[in-house]
């Protein structure tokens, strides 16, 4: 099995998700991990046939209830590692990072010993094609303000929903139980990882900007989730306070 594992959390995708995107990680020598989130319609199906066109590198993980996206990534993630993955990322089943993207996000980190995570950040840059609706964008850039005043570091895109991690001991800790947050756990994700007892500098973190990301209908994230998103910053800023004085001597 490669050592490199995607996880690709699907909700309802039966009509977004396309086999294609999957065959191009495979061919890169990435094994995926597609992840059933409880869906009513044809979506764990449409997994099956997918895994049988590459058993060897892909592999489903069927859950039941719905768990939600964090709990789905989580838990994909917990899988990854269980088996031995050098490498664990996960991407969004949409593919608005294409999957070419997410292989350049692997690359990275593959040849960079130094780093333990390479996030994809849409900046929209000559030479990039990022398809981002005006509305979400400067939505974006609020968001990421406050996580960065959350995180104490300036990270310039936590949202973006592609991201590559190095195995190791504090990747472990930071998927060991829950998320508190539901729609902001990419945030809780990078704010564990730079906090308990074996903590990740922040110079280990590199944001590769993308070089073509667009946004693909169909969202889940709707305005209302969006505002429970910012709204979740404070309840994870309370759950990294509470890591930093557990990782303190005679925390």
């Amino acid at each position: 099995m490669p050592k490199t594992v995607v996880v690709i959390p699907c909700y309802q995708e039966e009509m977004r998700l396309e086999a294609e995107a999957v065959d191009v990680l495979c061919a890169h020598d990435i094994s995926v991990l597609l992840i059933d989130d409880g869906s009513s319609d044809g979506t764990l199906a449409l997994l099956r046939r997918i895994e049988a066109r590459a058993p060897d590198k892909i592999s489903v993980l069927p859950l039941s209830p719905n768990r939600g996206k964090a709990e789905a990534v989580r838990l994909g993630m917990v899988e990854a590692l269980g088996r031995g993955a050098v490498l664990v990322g996960f991407t969004d089943a949409d593919m608005a990072t294409p999957a070419s993207e997410v292989v350049r996000l692997v690359h990275t980190l593959e040849e960079s010993p130094t780093l333990i995570a390479v996030m994809g950040s849409r900046i929209a840059r000559a030479g990039a094609h990022i398809d981002r609706k005006h509305s979400r964008h400067y939505l974006g850039r609020v968001f990421s303000t406050l996580a960065s005043l959350v995180l104490a570091h300036p990270f310039y895109d936590t949202q973006c929903g592609a991201k590559v991690f190095r195995a190791g001991t504090a990747l472990s800790d930071a998927v060991a139980s829950p998320f508190s947050s539901r729609w902001a756990f990419d945030v809780e994700l990078i704010g564990r990882l730079l906090t308990g007892p074996d903590p990740v500098p922040f110079a280990a973190f590199l944001e590769l900007p993308l070089l073509a990301w667009h946004d693909v209908g169909g969202s889940k994230l709707n305005p209302m989730a969006k505002l429970r998103a910012v709204c979740e910053l404070g309840k994870i800023a309370r759950a990294l306070a509470v890591r930093r004085a557990q990782a303190r001597p005679g925390g």
